[in-house]
């Protein structure tokens, strides 16, 4: 089995459908990803346990309310770090703002409110740069539209 390259962390088992779009366009450009239900506060040691052992290169953390997961991921790790705000209250604002608004130093890419496949674009992208394949699938995939 191929190591994944992405990996996606959802803080919740709510964020599923959010999770369900991410996967999906991660399969249409095979790209090898696993999938993950950490609470950057109910699971925090498992948290770092798992940033710790990933080979993945990206992480997309998917997050509402409090919205910590992605920031407490770039805290964690050198790896792009891709946040998706979740409307679970709010609308997503509160989720956008948490996620938007880190610290110099502690970057994450972040997209729109509850745009899981924004994110697996982004990712996709970043990837590509360094992976000729994937890069040639993207550009087909760029031309067809």
């Amino acid at each position: 089995m191929t190591e994944p390259v992405v990996a996606i962390i959802s803080g919740s088992k709510s964020d599923n459908e959010i999770v369900e779009k991410v996967v999906a366009i991660l399969k249409e450009f095979e790209v090898p990803h696993t999938a993950v239900v950490l609470s950057a506060h109910r699971n925090a040691k498992e948290l770092d346990d798992y940033l710790s052992k990933t080979p993945a290169k990206v992480i997309i953390a998917i997050a509402g309310l409090a919205a910590a997961l992605p920031g407490v991921c770039a805290s964690k790790t050198k790896r792009v770090v891709i946040g998706v705000p979740v409307s679970a209250k709010l609308g997503g604002l509160d989720a956008l703002l948490s996620i938007v608004q880190m610290p110099s130093g502690i970057p994450v890419a972040t997209v729109g409110i509850d745009n899981g496949k924004n994110a697996a674009h982004l990712a996709i992208r970043i990837l590509a740069l360094n992976n000729d394949d994937l890069g040639k699938r993207l550009r087909v995939k760029l031309e067809m539209k």
